[in-house]
């Protein structure tokens, strides 16, 4: 499972384990270099290419650590683009990939947000709800929020990477996102070569798996139990 840009293990709460209670299946979750109580990050580039770093480096290298061949990798926002880069173009088995609200090009929609968090970070609380997850919340925080505000990101895309993708996929996203449009998830679905569904979740804003629980272990046991994920 791969986070989301502000997010870490503790963030995820219980829905980790409701979805190993769900497929059978084992879970694994970690926070990336310099979230949650992970190592900090030194290295984290600042611009279009932090999510291709740990989609082509860093989860490689965490997979062969541990010995894990052809995973389904379940990616949350920054954790679905990830997923997909990771599927398309590190040149590796995967069995499946699921995203909830990934994106694949950046949209002004997404902008305003990441421009609203930074306002709510200098002048809320913010900082000190952040700080129940992570280690270095001020670090966690500026170095997502400036990566997608720089403006070499306004051309951040990752379109190429999907019609290599030739695992099953499942597109996840809410209605209401308020980080991207439908147009992320048409995106996906026209372009990945692997057989793919799209699924549009009303009432649900950017975490399909907190504002539509059931419905998304629905459609993740429903992918996992495919012959060719399962078997």
């Amino acid at each position: 499972m791969l986070h989301e840009g502000l997010g870490s293990v503790s963030m995820w709460r219980d829905f980790p384990a409701q979805v190993a209670d769900a497929t059978g299946a084992e879970v694994l979750v970690y926070s990336r270099y310099g979230y949650g109580k992970s190592t900090p990050c030194t290295t984290h580039p600042v611009g279009d290419r932090y999510m291709h770093r740990e989609a082509l480096e860093v989860l490689p290298e965490l997979l062969d650590t541990l010995g894990i061949d052809k995973p389904v990798l379940l990616g949350h926002s920054d954790g679905g683009s990830i997923a997909l880069i990771h599927a398309g173009g590190a040149g590796r088995p995967v069995a499946g990939v699921i995203t909830l609200a990934a994106h694949v090009f950046n949209e002004d929609v997404c902008v305003a947000s990441i421009e609203q968090a930074k306002t709510a970070f200098e002048t809320t609380d913010l900082k000190d709800k952040l700080g129940r997850y992570h280690d270095d919340p001020e670090s966690t925080f500026w170095l997502w929020n400036q990566a997608w505000l720089a403006p070499s990101f306004r051309h951040w895309n990752i379109e190429e990477y999907l019609h290599r993708i030739t695992c099953p996929a499942m597109v996840i996203q809410g209605e209401d996102d308020e980080y991207g449009t439908q147009a992320q998830v048409e995106a996906i679905t026209s372009q990945v070569a692997g057989e793919v569904e799209g699924c549009i979740l009303p009432a649900c804003r950017h975490s399909p798996h907190r504002d539509q629980t059931e419905n998304v272990l629905n459609f993740i046991r429903g992918f996992m139990e495919r012959p060719d994920i399962s078997g």
